[in-house]
């Protein structure tokens, strides 16, 4: 560097000159946005494949890597895609699975467990909300209570719903 262009003093602004500092704000932080709940739909119905092999070799071949089991769903989860399953596939009383393919409440929690979509431990835990929810009216287990006669669609509609509210008020 040249000796021109050396300082000596250091340069001052008056006050006047300085530019004018900004208050500072508090940091305002966006509400939390709760997480996007995933839509539960029926699934379409498994493969011959997937009836034939038994689940012990699918969840052998799905620790292997070789097949893509869905994620078991919990409790209220579980009851509205057995909901979902009935409005999609119909339902029905007296047999699990009728000829033309619809099915009772049992059946579609059956289609659901052997399709790997719920736990034997959490089909159990549904099984539980809906017989105390039921309860409250009979004392007849969920499976009689919708094979009688006079029963109806919007009445296990109702029960299932009533049902899967019931296990998010306790967080399952």
């Amino acid at each position: 560097m040249s000796s021109r262009h050396t300082i000596t003093e250091p340069r001052t602004v008056s006050p006047s000159a300085a530019p004018a500092r900004a208050p500072q704000r508090p940091t305002v932080r966006p509400a939390p946005t709760p997480a996007v709940q995933p839509v539960i739909t029926a699934p379409d119905w498994p493969s011959r494949w997937h009836l034939l092999i038994p689940t012990s070799l699918r969840n052998t071949a799905a620790n292997l890597g070789l097949w893509q089991n869905p994620a078991p769903l919990k409790p209220s989860d579980h009851l509205t895609q057995t909901l979902a399953v009935l409005e999609r596939y119909g339902w029905c009383r007296s047999l699990d699975f009728s000829p033309t393919g619809r099915m009772c409440i049992r059946g579609a929690q059956t289609l659901l467990e052997r399709t790997g979509h719920v736990t034997p431990q959490s089909r159990q835990r549904a099984v539980d909300y809906m017989q105390h929810t039921l309860n409250k009216v009979t004392d007849l287990p969920f499976y009689a209570w919708n094979d009688l006669p006079d029963r109806t669609f919007p009445q296990v509609k109702h029960l299932i719903t009533t049902s899967a509210t019931h296990a998010r008020t306790h967080g399952e």
